[in-house]
């Protein structure tokens, strides 16, 4: 089981800013993902963004060229760094893990996650 918890930043301002972060604690080796999912207000969790064990990144088309996803690894900690934020980009925030090779976006396939951080898109 891996611990996961995630530090916000609360209110970001639309042009960009350091987004949340992810600590991990546990089993973290071996062939994994750390990802990013949201979740809107009425609106079902979506798939973010994810980063591989082996460094790999992913991203949702809906932040692809806005979002970057990455890690130090010797603070176990991924980060999400946010620019050109729009309104939509308001959600409350999760980290998740899952052990395993193959990327999965659905949520369902996510073993850990995070308690979630509020991110408000302020323009």
């Amino acid at each position: 089981q891996v611990q996961l918890v995630e530090s916000g930043v609360g209110l970001l301002q639309a042009v960009g800013s350091l987004g949340p972060s992810c600590a991990a604690s546990g089993r973290t080796f071996g062939t994994y993902y750390i990802a990013w999912f949201r979740q809107a207000p009425g609106k079902e969790r979506e798939f973010v963004s994810a980063i591989r064990w082996s460094g790999g990144t992913y991203y949702a088309d809906s932040v692809k060229g806005r979002f970057t996803i990455s890690r130090d690894n010797a603070k176990n900690t991924v980060y999400l760094q946010m620019n050109s934020l729009k309104p939509e980009d308001t959600a409350l925030y999760y980290c998740a893990f899952r052990i395993g090779s193959a990327l999965y976006t659905n949520p369902n396939n996510y073993d850990d996650w995070g308690q979630g951080t509020q991110v408000t898109v302020s323009s």
